[in-house]
């Protein structure tokens, strides 16, 4: 499975108890009318689900928003869960509201790329097709 380059696939989650779910709708929607496959989970998953997701759908990517404050436990329980599983291949990156001061730390746990409220869509559309690992670099 994975050989044959098909379009990048990435999971769209809204970890925690955050009720907001506009931003990560913009973000899958701009995701798709890049060409990429969007998985969108919902609201309310925990990194366990999200990361079944992942591993089920072959995702290339997961990107996760959050707004609830509660970013540094969820991407670290998000990377550590993928790192149990085999599958640190899959790309880790984030969106919503996070403090300057905690994306450093993120990023050395292992979150590729953390987009501040700032951040365009395109912007974002544009960093997952350089960075979501295509077998085919397609």
């Amino acid at each position: 499975m994975g050989v044959a380059a098909g379009p990048i696939r990435v999971v769209v989650a809204k970890p925690g108890l955050d009720g907001h779910d506009r931003g990560a709708k913009v973000i899958a929607r701009a995701l798709r009318d890049a060409g990429m496959e969007v998985i969108y989970t919902g609201l309310h998953q925990t990194p366990e689900q999200i990361v079944d997701t992942a591993i089920q759908e072959d995702a290339d990517a997961i990107g996760l928003s959050i707004l609830s404050g509660a970013h540094n436990t969820l991407f670290a329980a998000v990377i550590d869960l993928l790192k149990e599983r085999e599958a640190e291949d899959i790309l880790v990156f984030g969106g919503g509201i996070i403090p300057e001061a905690d994306i450093a730390p993120l990023k050395e746990k292992g979150v590729a790329e953390i987009f501040t409220p700032g951040a365009t869509t395109q912007a974002i559309v544009d960093w997952v097709r350089e960075n979501a690992h295509h077998p085919a670099g397609a």
